[in-house]
């Protein structure tokens, strides 16, 4: 079944976004919002979502290297629980370990630097938990 997939990057100051492509094989990033507060946030992913006609969110959960959770885990729990009642879409947490110093690998190989890069991180970050998801679940 054809679907898009959107994936988040739940952050305090910027939000990262990425959507599949209808066969699921491919994520791509779509940019990041700005918001102030998690409410406001979730407004925001809420509209792309509809504007992309997305059938479920991904928001990336934050474990720590140990397996532990802390803090921002439980942050983005409260994120993706907030989405799925504004959204009335399903919304899974999956696990973004190393996606963001994935994301800064890929931006020092591409020589980005400065304010470039602080923009894009969010984005390739949410790019790369959304590609992660959809490797993980791809039909054999």
């Amino acid at each position: 079944m054809a679907e898009r997939i959107l994936g988040v990057d739940y952050g305090d100051v910027r939000t990262g976004l990425a959507v599949s492509d209808t066969l699921g094989m491919l994520a791509s990033g779509i940019g990041y919002v700005c918001a102030r507060g998690m409410k406001k946030t979730a407004l925001l992913v809420a509209q792309k979502a509809a504007e992309y006609s997305v059938s479920r969110i991904i928001v990336g959960l934050p474990i720590n290297m140990n397996g532990t959770y802390g803090p921002r885990a439980e942050h983005a729990k409260y994120f993706a629980e907030m989405l799925g009642e504004l959204t009335g879409l399903e919304v899974e947490l999956f696990d973004e370990r190393c996606s963001t110093m994935a994301a800064y690998k890929i931006l020092n190989l591409t020589d980005t630097r400065g304010k470039k890069r602080k923009e894009a991180v969010d984005t390739l970050s949410a790019q790369i938990i959304l590609q992660n998801y959809l490797d993980s679940h791809r039909r054999a």
